[in-house]
């Protein structure tokens, strides 16, 4: 039976494609600094996983994603040749990754989640970071697990079993919802339950991948209001 969820945040809880280019545009015009800030999102997104695979694979010592961020940033800014901001503003910029928006469904449906579950992060964020995010965007998380709790980067065994150990629960009592299947199979390696839910816009309107759940998850969803009658069924059925 299931009794706790562990959430992916980045594209499965919150919108960070279109409000990181949103946080860019409002920088635009109060700065007066132009650029194709679509672009700028994508290339910083695309730095995402390889930033973090250095930490993994120990070229890097351990770094928290906000500072990874900046790295990407500061690299991307250079490249594009957008200059003019200064370092508190570039700062800023680095810091809309805390004031990400929800999915339409991603409130009330956690809310609803949260009824029969306990509910948490499981994401590459740091800790300042997620509970910044929570603030923002009314997310009512019971805990905040992230890489820095662990000292990991999700995919990372340490991640997943590090969660169900701070829960006090079996690895197959703990299921985690992603719009990703590549984190959702790495978790199932773990031992844990795994809930697609899709997101078919997270990558901008030609999103061509993560458009259905593998074969090998447990659950697949439209959305968490969804999810959260299929989770009913699921524990009923077990």
């Amino acid at each position: 039976m299931i009794k706790a969820l562990v959430f992916d945040v980045f594209g499965t809880v919150v919108d960070w494609r279109s409000s990181v280019i949103s946080e860019c545009k409002i920088l635009e015009k109060k700065t007066g600094v132009l650029g194709d800030w679509e672009k700028l999102t994508d290339m910083w997104r695309q730095k995402y996983m390889p930033s973090m695979d250095k930490v993994r694979n120990g070229e890097k010592k351990w770094t928290i994603l906000d500072d990874l961020h900046k790295e990407s940033l500061l690299s991307i800014l250079k490249e594009l040749n957008i200059t003019g901001f200064s370092e508190d503003e570039i700062n800023h910029l680095n810091k809309s990754w805390h004031r990400l928006n929800p999915w339409p469904d991603s409130v009330k449906g956690l809310n609803l989640l949260k009824r029969n579950f306990t509910i948490s992060t499981l994401s590459n964020g740091n800790h300042e970071l997620l509970k910044n995010m929570a603030n923002h965007a009314n997310l009512p998380w019971d805990n905040i697990f992230s890489a820095e709790t662990f000292m990991h980067y999700k995919p990372d065994p340490e991640t997943y079993l590090g969660a169900a150990n701070k829960l006090n629960l079996q690895n197959n009592e703990v299921m985690l919802v992603a719009a990703h299947n590549n984190d959702l199979l790495a978790a199932k390696e773990c031992g844990l339950k795994t809930a697609f839910v899709l997101r078919a816009t997270e990558y901008g309107p030609n999103q061509n991948f993560d458009l259905e759940a593998d074969k090998k998850i447990d659950i697949s969803a439209s959305d968490f209001i969804e999810l959260s009658d299929k989770l009913l069924a699921f524990n009923k059925n077990q």
